[in-house]
């Protein structure tokens, strides 16, 4: 009989027999190390689970709501003994890709505002470097308003670029592009070329801005950063008119170019 068990009885069998402390059939064994697997698994995946939860709301906490206020010039021109105090600022409030931009550019001559700019837009991150902005520009003198499409951000080699076209009543259009660039001498020290050139559709006799290219000014300011929101400058302006808006300006035996020198104040928080 022994002899018949082992011929006709698998091998595990006779284990099994031969120890009866090891009497589970082997399907409930696999049973249970595949439930340890999964069990075993879960655990693992756990943290991996929590930390994404956890970086998701990171990506929430990594864009909050900002703030900034830049003033780019607050400065004083001299022409020939003219002298005139002048704004140009800038201030946004947002997030990494939508911002709310008030731009302003104002110049008061002898108690008299000589131009007074704003525009509100909304601005768009198009690409880490680029955004696109839309929105109103009003002018104060002559009282106009104006509709905005823009880009704003920083081109190759560190060029900081803004280019806008501007659509007005009565058929009125005009386009603006300005550049500058930051050149440090010492991590305090920094030499900021600029330019700026302003194109209109047609002849303004009203603000003396004539078709095509009216008017450019280029600049050049060196400031010593105090601290890196507080930095005093001098510097100087080149200013000139073009085609009819030159004409304009000759019939009212003014000169169609000029040079200013400034000193001011360039901050931001």
């Amino acid at each position: 009989m022994k002899t018949k068990l082992l011929k006709t009885t698998p091998l595990k069998t006779i284990r099994l027999m031969a120890n009866p402390s090891k009497t589970i059939p082997s399907n409930i064994a696999t049973w249970k190390k595949a439930i340890a697997a999964k069990i075993t698994l879960i655990a693992l995946m756990l943290p991996a689970a929590t930390l994404s939860a956890d970086g998701h709301l990171h990506d929430h906490g990594d864009n909050p709501l900002l703030t900034r206020v830049i003033v780019d010039q607050l400065e004083m021109r001299d022409n020939e003994g003219t002298e005139s105090v002048a704004l140009e600022a800038q201030a946004w409030i947002g997030k990494d890709l939508n911002k709310l931009w008030l731009k302003t550019d104002v110049e008061r001559s002898a108690s008299e505002t000589e131009e007074a700019e704003v525009q509100a837009l909304y601005s768009r991150g198009l690409t880490p470097f680029w955004d696109l902005q839309t929105g109103v520009r009003h002018d104060s003198k002559p009282n106009r308003a104006w509709g905005v499409i823009g880009m704003q951000g920083l081109a190759p080699y560190w060029f900081d670029i803004d280019a806008a076209l501007f659509i007005g009543e009565s058929g009125h259009t005009a386009a603006r592009f300005s550049a500058e660039y930051e050149l440090l001498f010492t991590q305090r020290l920094v030499l900021t070329p600029e330019l700026e050139v302003n194109f209109y559709g047609q002849n303004d006799a009203e603000t003396g801005n004539g078709s095509g290219l009216s008017d450019a000014s280029a600049g050049l300011r060196l400031r010593y950063e105090i601290r890196r929101e507080f930095a005093p400058y001098v510097g100087i302006n080149w200013n000139k008119k073009f085609g009819n808006a030159a004409d304009f300006v000759r019939s009212n035996g003014e000169a169609v170019s000029d040079t200013e020198f400034v000193v001011g104040l360039h901050a931001w928080f």
